[in-house]
């Protein structure tokens, strides 16, 4: 596992001791000396609280680290940059043995793809309670996320997500294929076009396949939009400083794609990308316009800067058209969701009440919080529109969120059970296994789910 703060070491481990709060003294693996250097340094375990222990020598010989009340698995994250560079081993572990080490490999996360970083970091050698594969699986997956985010626009357009998605296929012996620019009139994918063409890089709907199509289908929709001017409604400065992170949901998808197939699970796996810049120009769509659609209806245009689900429309119609067993998309899609949950608690939306209830408890077992939002029925009529069959946006400021994901639902009709991630995919305000900066939210959750269901 190189590069995730993961060593095979077998000698020179310096052992951690992850003590809960007050229960320093009850803890007989801990050497008298280190209990005295405790007291002496007040240690008693308070969450993220670092004690490193000499010997006679003044080496290092052990560590201590306070985990609080052991609710938070991914407090270890902190240990990979805090402690000197080396290798170490739990000793005795409170905490979920997978997370806690998931934790100390995605808190050394670093983006220095543009900036020199030679800094040494701190490798953990996993305990034998260790899911191996699990722990890879599950890091790779969220590190490809971040990378994918974090990556800025001119570096990361449509064609840079094409690519991407094209080198995950093909590590996976998966197909491929793209419509792109006017081929998207003619194959009928018109709100894509629509939103995309006024970017100097022509839009793209990319669609991977992978898996024996005997076995149930999966599919996967991430909307794709690499840098949100806003359109003609265009956003203030403060609000695209972000913009970057407007393909989180297509990042995002595409690292569940990872894990889905690396292992190996028995299903057979679409994903379909959107890949779009909301850019400004003499042809950019406008607020008034009415779109044909895929799906048949017309949709009058009330905000530009509400293109994610325009997008997102198209590429469900194709996707809900082979009735997959199971249909996810996933989306940085509005405001409103951050108003109600904050960025750390992505809303999900569905009507299948087994798979909620399924997710739900994944969130919480996997540590990858969720919240079920409600698909409310007689907010459709927020979204009405006196000159084409549906706005695509209320002229309110309220439930915009789940107007939203209402919109979406109407280009869903044969699906049995789809669900949809109103995901943030950013952290503003770093946490122990997370830096500021791009993130997966919700993947590991829905992993399990996907893994146990098919």
């Amino acid at each position: 596992m190189s590069n995730l703060a993961i060593s095979n070491a077998k000698s020179r481990v310096t052992k951690i001791h992850l003590i809960k709060k007050g229960k320093l003294a009850e803890n007989k693996a801990v050497s008298k000396m280190a209990l005295s250097w405790a007291k002496a340094n007040d240690f008693d375990g308070r969450a993220k609280q670092l004690l490193t222990v000499p010997n006679e020598n003044g080496d290092l010989q052990s560590v201590l680290f306070g985990v609080g009340d052991a609710t938070n698995p991914f407090v270890t994250g902190l240990l990979s940059s805090q402690l000197p560079a080396g290798n170490y081993q739990f000793a005795e572990n409170p905490l979920d043995p997978d997370l806690a080490t998931l934790g100390w490999v995605l808190g050394s996360y670093k983006f220095s793809s543009y900036k020199n970083d030679t800094g040494k970091i701190a490798n953990l050698v996993p305990g034998k309670d260790v899911d191996r594969k699990k722990l890879q699986r599950e890091a790779e997956a969220t590190i490809l996320a971040r990378d994918l985010i974090n990556t800025p626009a001119n570096d990361m357009g449509p064609a840079e997500l094409e690519a991407a998605v094209r080198k995950i296929g093909k590590q996976y012996a998966a197909s491929v294929s793209v419509t792109k620019g006017d081929s998207l009139l003619k194959k009928n994918f018109p709100m894509i076009h629509a939103v995309g063409r006024a970017s100097s890089e022509a839009p793209r709907l990319i669609d991977l396949k992978w898996g024996n199509q005997k076995h149930p289908k999966v599919t996967l929709v991430g909307k794709g939009v690499t840098f949100d001017t806003g359109g003609l409604n265009i956003k203030p400065g403060a609000g695209m400083l972000l913009m970057k992170k407007d393909m989180g949901g297509a990042a995002n998808v595409i690292a569940l794609a990872k894990m889905i197939m690396e292992a190996k699970l028995p299903v057979r796996l679409r994903v379909l990308v959107p890949a779009v810049e909301n850019a400004i120009s003499g042809n950019a769509f406008r607020p008034g316009d009415i779109l044909a659609t895929r799906k048949g209806i017309t949709v009058e245009i009330g905000n530009t800067d509400a293109e994610g689900r325009l997008v997102l429309g198209d590429a469900l119609t194709l996707a809900d058209q082979e009735k997959p067993d199971l249909l996810i998309d996933m989306a940085t899609l509005t405001g409103s969701a951050r108003v109600a949950l904050g960025p750390d608690l992505p809303p999900f939306y569905t009507d299948d009440e087994t798979f909620a209830d399924h997710l739900a408890q994944a969130a919480e077992t996997q540590h990858d919080p969720l919240w079920r939002m409600p698909l409310w029925k007689p907010y459709n009529t927020l979204l009405g529109s006196k000159v084409a069959d549906v706005n695509h946006v209320v002229q309110n400021s309220f439930a915009g969120s789940i107007t939203a994901a209402l919109f979406l639902s109407r280009f869903v009709e044969k699906t049995p059970t789809w669900v949809h991630l109103d995901i943030y995919g950013w952290v503003p305000t770093a946490k122990p296994h997370a830096p500021t900066g791009g993130e997966a939210q919700g993947i590991r959750a829905l992993y399990k789910v996907i893994s146990e269901r098919f």
